[in-house]
């Protein structure tokens, strides 16, 4: 298989529906092309495809790639936390179409069960450690520290972790508070809007406070991500503009 060109595989893949922006694909693109023949590249949270697609069509055709999500129609996207089961089945019949339109659909191996009950289906005894993970699964509090801590524990030394929708969801920061921030095993490499990245290494006593410090900046940006959820929610668009949003769609 050969790889396709970058930037017209994103423009491309922009129309199939999903929270990513360029600069964010062009980063998933890259870990994923990055990663060793034979690797393994783990995704939490595929909604209908779009992310999938991007790491599947940029790895190496050896890398095994698996996309986690058990279309059960929950955490589908921004406020739709509770979902019915018809919504998580017409995600499913979307994220398939897409694959397959992008020519991936036996690149990708898809596990329909929640990240918590994957774990011994997606990391058997013959598997290898994890080359890239990227999480965007729920965004509770709970479920998002459960996927940082379990499956960013599998992550080889020298590994990439990239987390969605951090210093934009409520959850997901508190749960990157609570682990990244206060560990000792990620070093922080910064972010592409919401979509920050982490570099799986051991830190020495002295180079935590630093690390937690470069966590710790976006909170500014954080704090003005709600203020402009709010407005959105009492539909207040244009005052959200005066913060340098585009009044519409949910801050990612």
């Amino acid at each position: 298989m050969n790889r396709p060109d970058r930037d017209r595989l994103l423009a491309e893949v922009a129309e199939v529906e999903g929270w990513m922006s360029p600069a964010q694909g062009r980063r998933l693109w890259d870990a994923a092309a990055a990663v060793r023949r034979w690797g393994t590249i783990v995704e939490i949270g595929s909604y209908r495809g779009k992310s999938a697609v991007v790491l599947a069509s940029a790895a190496d055709p050896t890398v095994r790639v698996i996309a986690v999500d058990p279309h059960a129609g929950n955490d589908r996207g921004p406020r739709q936390i509770h979902g019915a089961a018809g919504e998580g089945q017409a995600d499913h019949e979307a994220f398939l179409a897409n694959l397959a339109r992008f020519d991936v659909g036996d690149r990708v191996e898809h596990v329909r069960r929640f990240s918590s009950a994957a774990w011994a289906e997606v990391l058997d005894d013959e598997s290898g450690p994890i080359d890239v993970l990227y999480i965007d699964g729920a965004h509770r509090f709970g479920p998002a520290r459960d996927d940082l801590v379990r499956w960013g524990a599998a992550i080889r030394p020298g590994g990439t972790m990239l987390v969605h929708d951090a210093y934009s969801s409520v959850g997901v920061t508190l749960a990157l508070m609570t682990t990244t921030v206060l560990g000792a095993r990620f070093r922080y490499g910064g972010r592409d809007g919401s979509l920050t990245r982490y570099r799986r290494r051991d830190l020495t006593l002295a180079e935590r406070p630093g690390n937690a410090l470069r966590q710790l900046l976006p909170l500014g940006w954080f704090a003005r991500n709600l203020v402009v959820k709010a407005l959105l929610v009492v539909h207040l668009g244009r005052l959200a503009r005066l913060l340098g949003h585009d009044g519409e769609t949910w801050p990612y």
